[in-house]
């Protein structure tokens, strides 16, 4: 199944997600580590993103998520970089060094490799912090090749940005 970023459904969402977002004076920062940016692509494909997308952070080494959005080493050890724990670390850290007001974080498994028993490839793990509530975190195994699980990692995470930002003041 090869999804491409201008795929209709896909961009169609972004866009309205960026007008939602603009229509509450929202602003928006991705945290990826698994999908590599492809969030931050996505959004930035819609004309007229610059007003409501503040920037992306690609997070890929555990070295990078503590220097770019401070996720304390200490958390990846215990919980690793997979986990609610450091997703919520990541999305809180890019609230922080941004200036938006809706942060979304994407950590998991992609594969084909790395996987292990108590975390699989297709395993990803989601974080939301915003201005307005407290910050939640969710993960899904999905299933596919390496490209299928970023791009569904991908389009989850619009949705619970969608979601998040249908509720903003």
């Amino acid at each position: 199944m090869e999804i491409t970023l201008v795929n209709s459904k896909f961009f169609n969402q972004a866009s309205e997600l960026m007008k939602l977002c603009k229509s509450k004076s929202k602003r928006l920062t991705t945290i990826e580590s698994c999908t590599g940016g492809l969030l931050s692509a996505l959004l930035t494909s819609v004309p007229g993103s610059s007003k409501v997308f503040d920037c992306g952070f690609v997070t890929y080494s555990n070295e990078a998520k503590n220097k770019l959005v401070q996720v304390p080493l200490n958390k990846i050890d215990e919980f690793g970089a997979v986990s609610d724990e450091v997703a919520i670390a990541m999305a809180h850290g890019g609230l922080r060094q941004s200036d938006a007001d809706i942060a979304v974080s994407i950590t998991g498994v992609a594969g084909p490799g790395g996987g292990t028993r108590q975390k699989p490839v297709g395993l990803v793990h989601f974080g939301i912090a915003t201005s307005w509530s407290n910050a939640k975190s969710s993960h899904v195994i999905f299933s596919g090749t390496r490209d299928q699980i970023r791009h569904q990692s991908v389009k989850h995470a619009l949705q619970l940005v969608l979601d998040e930002a249908v509720d903003a003041p």
